[in-house]
């Protein structure tokens, strides 16, 4: 029987309660009274459970009734919550989002977007892949990812469009007991070279990889953004790193900036937005692309922020 309970039943059982009496819940519904009184008398027959005390003037929801009333509520407001989804999904709004960043983007520039996305799509599942170099591009490339945020490409990519998202500062770093933080700046290729460089990995599958910024035949490699990160504070090699990520580490001391003789030791990343020209986001991708524009601006527009550019390094 319990099968058998339909939402239009639910739905008179919490006009009824709401209202205080059945001809109120009838003028509510736009139905008779009469037809209210026996719709709720079959769904006390299908539970096997009175939900009103009819003996006043006025119909009173009994115990059970009272305990119910919260689950057909709750019933009431998961179907409301399906039609929804199901008219915005109509108008081709995505069923879930995924999308890939580099592990360039600051923090606060990814916190900033994502918490709007929330307040805006609070229905839509969103999955973030934090990834570097080609690793962002394969999954938008292979119909993965709605769209991700890169830095600037080594190989063409003519099936992709960008749209520029922000500038991060890349600075190359040693800690201060590493023989390079310790020698006369600015520094030779040929000291670089006797020295382990740490290098961030790209552990994509695409083709034609390209090693970006590499000057020293010794290289560890890891794809963890952080390992590379604590590796360099141990004084285990030198390497290049967002400002945001070391700012602080810079501020206190923990990182020496290094300078170079024969290119420059500090540029400023150019990070953007790319999709796949044939499928662009859809409108819940878009509206988070946008987002992202709007917080990677008030971001850098924020000088206390941790991910704004400072003065004189913007790209």
């Amino acid at each position: 029987m319990l099968d058998a309970v339909t939402l239009d039943q639910l739905r008179t059982f919490i006009a009824a309660a709401d209202t205080g009496s059945f001809s109120a819940a009838g003028r509510q519904l736009g139905r008779a009274q009469s037809v209210v009184s026996q719709t709720l008398a079959n769904l006390e027959g299908q539970l096997n459970v009175r939900l009103f005390d009819r003996t006043h003037r006025r119909p009173t929801l009994t115990l059970a009734g009272r305990a119910l009333l919260v689950d057909a509520r709750l019933v009431a407001s998961d179907m409301d919550r399906l039609k929804a989804r199901a008219k915005e999904m109509e108008a081709g709004l995505e069923p879930a989002l995924n999308i890939v960043a580099h592990v360039f983007l600051p923090t606060e520039v990814l916190t900033r977007a994502v918490a709007a996305f929330h307040r805006q799509f609070p229905r839509t599942p969103l999955t973030i892949s934090v990834e570097g170099m080609g690793a962002v591009i394969e999954p938008v490339i292979e119909g993965r990812s709605s769209f991700g945020i890169r830095a600037p490409l080594l190989s063409p990519h003519p099936e992709l469009t960008s749209e520029h998202l922000m500038a991060v500062p890349y600075l190359m770093v040693a800690a201060p007991s590493h023989p390079l933080a310790q020698h006369p700046q600015p520094l030779p290729t040929r000291l670089l070279q006797e020295h382990v460089q740490l290098v961030l990995s790209d552990r994509s599958r695409l083709p034609n990889q390209v090693d970006a910024g590499v000057i020293s035949p010794l290289t560890w490699r890891t794809s963890d953004l952080g390992a590379k990160h604590a590796f360099l504070k141990a004084g285990l090699g030198w390497g290049g790193m967002p400002l945001p990520v070391i700012q602080a580490d810079l501020q206190a001391g923990r990182l020496v900036a290094l300078e170079f003789e024969e290119s420059r030791a500090n540029v400023s990343m150019s990070l953007a937005a790319f999709y796949r020209t044939d499928s662009p986001p859809g409108p819940a991708g878009r509206w988070l692309l946008d987002e992202f524009k709007r917080s990677a601006k008030a971001v850098d527009a924020d000088p206390a922020a941790p991910g704004a550019t400072p003065q004189g390094m913007g790209g």
